[in-house]
């Protein structure tokens, strides 16, 4: 079986899936905010190592689990489903220009917007 890790290209084609991603996550102006005092080299390999590990490319990750890793953004700046939709936006139009076939996109988005990470993010 091949994961979408692989359909995806592997771990260069995520490597420059997060910096075209974060490109545009940091010029969204629904969603920059959020990042205004995030150290952008962590939060690129976190998110790296995350997908890796959501897509298959990983038995494991390190990192805080969903409810975690968001709880302070819920809690204290207002995350809520606007931005998680930003989010997921910036993601797919991301793997379109990569010119991902669009149903491995169907595939991501099927993982990263599932109704239980979207309230697993947002502490729901």
């Amino acid at each position: 079986m091949t994961t979408i890790y692989e359909k995806l290209g592997g771990k260069e084609a995520v490597n420059v899936a997060v910096e075209i991603f974060y490109d545009k996550v940091l010029n969204d102006d629904r969603i920059k905010d959020f990042f205004v005092n995030t150290d952008m080299v962590k939060q690129k390999a976190h998110q790296k190592a995350f997908m890796t590990y959501a897509f298959g490319g990983s038995d494991s990750f390190d990192g805080n689990d969903m409810r975690k890793a968001h709880q302070e953004l819920v809690a204290n700046h207002g995350l809520t489903d606007l931005h998680f939709d930003a989010i997921a936006e910036n993601l797919v139009v991301t793997l379109q220009e990569l010119k991902v076939a669009p149903e491995i996109i169907e595939e991501v988005v099927q993982v990263v917007g599932s109704m239980q990470h979207r309230n697993d993010v947002l502490n729901r």
